[in-house]
């Protein structure tokens, strides 16, 4: 329920339509009664027993008075027309009214489309600017196919399910209460029968619901499992075919499909048989209803005539079909609600790196230093960093280096808040960075990562990512310093020919200066380069140094190395092991450290 009232929540904003559906679902209703009513008069003037009545009577809201001045209107007809012209009449009017009740349920349907539309779309804005509000540890904890399938399976099974549900959710109780007030003004002690009836079927309807909405919830899981499946293999296919895996990932995938494809047949089951379950329950209830009243109007103690029995059958009859349609819609809600779980655990994720509530003014530039003041950080009970304390001064160049998991890269994510300290501070310029908000704090910032992370987009749009205002000549001057025009240049539409998925068009040295050249552009006061060369070969190497020492020139500048030959002009070398700081100083000095791991590392790399 919690879950249900979070999304009706979301059509607060869209509250008019929502009147405007209730306010012509009602007139659709009161029509669809109407057209219902005219049974009556049919009936009676069909066998001769129209009341001839010579006067009317003030209206009143009961029985006695509609069925007195309907009487005095169809007596005034007959005896101007006739019963043939009285009859005609009673079918024109029916027509009439049948016209009229659709065209308001078209309207109501019509504003209900507006409603349905901007919620699903108002979840998934939701849900994607979550996705970037949220710190990276969490993605590291969550597997990528689970959050696509929860921002396009939940979403959708969201929008078929609750969404499409809130027609009959709107439309069907209106519907349901105008026709039961109708039939206990027509005869209460048979409508307080019915509505005795009604709550057994409801209670059978609502166990097989409680159960759907929970194998719905593992189906979902299911599908988030396989679409993980589906991002491994496309993302590790020349692994796969290189070992000769495909028999194994086709094997392993064909059981979670085949999990999956179990789940929803049961579920698909469970589905269909609400509509058969509830017109079977209406009809049990339609024949009791039939067979008590019918018993009642043999015996004249039923309170009104055998044609009124007939129209309130008619009537009745009429509240199984919403009765059934809200049965379906409670049904499709409950199944819809494990999706709406799903994705309440993106939306409900703690977001731990947030904007300080009183920030410092925007720094605009670094003026003094960088400093990590007895910093440590654990994920989980583990820890990463221990006690770090270095200094950083404005337009120095530092190189961190280190065996792999030595803390290296976790150490650098502190910097610009992708991750904030267990104890300790970060400070610029003698501010702690919680003290700034993020985009100020990130707007110092320049970083190329190992991985060339580019979009599928044009040259163009990639260098300029995340600057609007960048010129086609900011983007030229950009490229050169990076060494990336003249490629560029060779390309079909130069500037704007697209680089495809994650850059897939490129080599990995084309790739990685594009990446310095989207740094170059936003010209940042501090520089993080997190081994940029380590996966090239020489050639390519050799063209992207050339590119990142451009790039360094008058910049404060953080590398991570793999290659100790990138960082030999270092002003300091910070040596890292299990997450300390063991040797620091210049490249020669550290050579000269006997049994000193910058050397054997060095050793290890001259071999």
């Amino acid at each position: 329920m919690k879950n249900f009232l979070r999304i009706a929540r979301l059509i607060l904003p869209y509250w008019p339509f929502a009147l405007l559906n209730v306010f012509f679902n009602i007139l659709s209703s009161v029509f669809s009664l109407f057209s219902f009513m005219m049974v009556i008069p049919f009936l009676r003037i069909l066998f001769n027993q129209q009341y001839m009545v010579s006067e009317p009577m003030p209206f009143a809201f009961s029985s006695e008075s509609i069925q007195h001045n309907l009487n005095y209107i169809l007596g005034k007809i007959i005896s101007q027309f006739g019963p043939s012209g009285a009859l005609i009449g009673v079918c024109v009017f029916t027509v009439i009214v049948t016209l009229l009740k659709n065209v308001m349920l078209f309207m109501a349907n019509y504003y209900m489309t507006s409603v349905r539309a901007n919620v699903v779309r108002d979840i998934r804005n939701k849900l994607y600017k979550k996705i970037l509000d949220l710190p990276l540890s969490f993605f590291s904890e969550t597997r990528k196919g689970d959050i696509i399938s929860k921002m396009t399976q939940d979403v959708q099974e969201i929008e078929i399910s609750i969404m499409s549900s809130l027609e009959m959710v709107f439309r069907d109780p209106i519907t349901i209460v105008l026709y039961l007030i109708t039939l206990f003004v027509m005869n209460y002690k048979l409508t307080l029968f019915v509505i005795v009836l009604l709550p057994l079927s409801g209670l059978l309807i609502g166990r097989i619901g409680k159960n759907l909405r929970s194998s719905s919830r593992k189906g979902q899981r299911r599908m988030g499992l396989m679409l993980s499946a589906i991002e491994e293999t496309l993302g590790g296919l020349r692994i796969i075919k290189g070992f000769n895996a495909e028999e194994m990932m086709l094997k392993k995938f064909h059981f979670i499909n085949h999990l999956y494809n179990k789940l929803q047949k049961h579920l698909m089951r469970r589905r269909y048989l609400a509509s058969p379950l509830s017109e079977v329950l209406g009809a049990i209830v339609l024949v009791t209803v039939m067979g008590f009243g019918g018993s009642l109007v043999l015996k004249g103690n039923a309170g009104f005539s055998s044609e009124m029995f007939i129209a309130y059958l008619v009537i009745f009859s009429q509240i199984i079909n919403p009765a059934k349609s809200f049965s379906q819609a409670y049904f499709n809600i409950e199944k819809g609600i494990a999706s709406a779980e799903r994705i309440d655990s993106i939306l409900d994720a703690e977001v731990t790196i947030k904007d300080p509530e009183k920030p410092v003014p925007e720094p605009g530039t670094l003026r003094s230093a960088i400093e990590f003041r007895n910093v440590s950080f654990r994920y989980d009970k583990e820890f990463v960093l221990k006690d770090i304390s270095l200094k950083i001064e404005k337009g120095k160049t530092i190189a961190i280096v280190g065996r792999s998991g030595s803390g290296k890269s976790t150490l650098v994510d502190l910097l610009p808040r992708f991750i904030d300290p267990t104890s300790g501070e970060v400070l610029i310029d003698g501010i702690p960075v919680q003290q700034y908000r993020l985009k100020d704090l990130r707007n110092l910032m320049g970083i190329v990562s190992q991985e060339a992370i580019l979009f599928n987009d044009t040259f163009f749009n990639n260098i300029a990512f995340g600057m609007p205002e960048a010129t086609l000549d900011d983007v030229i001057a950009a490229a050169k310093v990076a060494n990336a025009h003249d490629f560029i240049m060779d390309s079909p539409q130069g500037y704007f020919t697209s680089l495809g998925d994650r850059g897939g068009k490129l080599s990995g040295g084309e790739r990685q200066r594009i990446s310095i050249a989207r740094a170059v552009l936003k010209n940042p006061p501090i520089l993080i380069l997190d081994e940029a060369t380590s996966s090239l070969d020489t050639e390519s190497e050799r063209l992207v140094q050339d590119a990142i020492e451009n790039l360094m020139q008058n910049r404060t500048s953080i590398v991570i190395a793999h290659r100790l030959s990138t960082i030999k002009h270092a002003d300091e070398i910070i040596v890292m092991d299990e997450g300390r700081i063991v040797e620091r100083g210049r490249h020669e000095e550290l050579l000269k450290i006997k049994n000193g791991l910058y050397r054997n590392l060095h050793q290890l790399q001259m071999l």
